[in-house]
């Protein structure tokens, strides 16, 4: 028998590693390609300190950091038909989501949850990047359909955390069908007066960006968060030039424009509480200065005095009208 075989279990978990490649106690950042202590990187909510480059999060901690106090309630999302293509490439499409179930604990790439930020209420929808990148099915266009219900009956701001790869290819036109659905679900929030604000998160691209992450009333962004339709590389093959530094990241779109503001990871939940304030009551003074009867006083100046020694004149004794038929005389 090895010696290993005697080390502690506390021990042998430190060394093991992650899906990702990297061990617990020490992560490769991909901005600078330094090794950051992994509880430096959890206090600093998963932000680099050397190079402030922002790791992906998942839906738990996005919330977590987003609700006060981290409290929050779960809506429950209704399940779509599961694999209606009977899609399969190298494997499966129902393997495919049972294998990312499992790995990330939820049923798709979307969570959607309640609660207070700053004490507002808001209804918080979060993508989740390591299910199938993801993508848009069915079941999202579910998810943003009652989401946006959800607002409008608690009367809430929507909030989305938008990561995605794009459609899903296993759904076929199904998946492309959640754009103008999705988009209908953004309208309904509009519609009921509610704000409905988005956060570009890394990387936001495809059939997504073509519709409902770039709808919101305010667009935020993550810094050098990739947002785009079709990617930098695609792009350079098809028009075979070399395209500028930074494009279609956040701060470029900023500058261009594309993107309201680029806020840190550290100052989303202070900046989505002021946003909500104001626009809050901006839409609750228009409602009110809309439904509040404006009383319009009409005055009528006073004849001025004659002058001179002109005679008053007396007003006329009314006539009697006319006939218009004299054959009727």
């Amino acid at each position: 028998m090895s010696w290993l075989s005697n080390i502690p279990p506390g021990i042998k978990n430190i060394f093991n590693r992650k899906e990702d490649g990297s061990d617990a106690l020490w992560t490769k950042c991909n901005g600078c390609g330094e090794m950051v202590f992994q509880r430096d990187l959890d206090a600093a909510n998963q932000v680099c300190p050397s190079c402030d480059h922002h790791f992906a999060i998942g839906p738990t901690e996005r919330m977590a950091m987003v609700f006060d106090d981290s409290k929050f309630e779960d809506i429950e999302l209704p399940d779509p038909v599961t694999d209606p293509l009977k899609f399969r490439d190298e494997k499966k499409y129902i393997d495919r989501l049972k294998e990312n179930r499992r790995k990330t604990g939820q049923q798709d790439a979307i969570r959607a949850a309640f609660g207070k930020i700053d004490g507002a209420s808001a209804v918080v929808a979060v993508q989740n990047f390591k299910f199938m990148g993801g993508s848009m099915g069915m079941a999202l266009g579910e998810a943003m359909l009652k989401a946006a219900e959800t607002a409008v009956e608690k009367r809430a701001p929507l909030i989305v955390f938008a990561a995605s790869g794009g459609a899903r290819m296993q759904e076929g036109i199904l998946s492309l069908m959640q754009m103008p659905r999705t988009t209908i679900a953004v309208q309904m929030v509009k519609e009921a007066g509610l704000p409905y604000i988005v956060v570009l998160t890394n990387p936001t691209t495809g059939g997504v960006t073509a519709s409902y992450a770039m709808l919101g009333d305010i667009n935020l962004a993550e810094p050098g968060a990739l947002i785009c339709f079709a990617g930098p590389r695609v792009i350079e093959q098809t028009i075979r030039e070399k395209l500028p530094e930074g494009f279609q990241r956040a701060e470029f779109l900023e500058e261009k424009g594309m993107v309201d503001m680029v806020v840190r990871r550290s100052d989303i939940k202070s900046t989505l509480a002021r946003l909500i304030r104001v626009l809050l009551k901006d839409r609750q003074n228009t409602g009110a200065s809309q439904s509040k009867p404006t009383n319009v006083v009409a005055t009528i100046p006073a004849e001025k005095p004659a002058t001179g020694t002109a005679k008053t004149k007396k007003p006329a004794s009314p006539k009697t009208p006319q006939k218009l038929d004299k054959a009727a005389e």
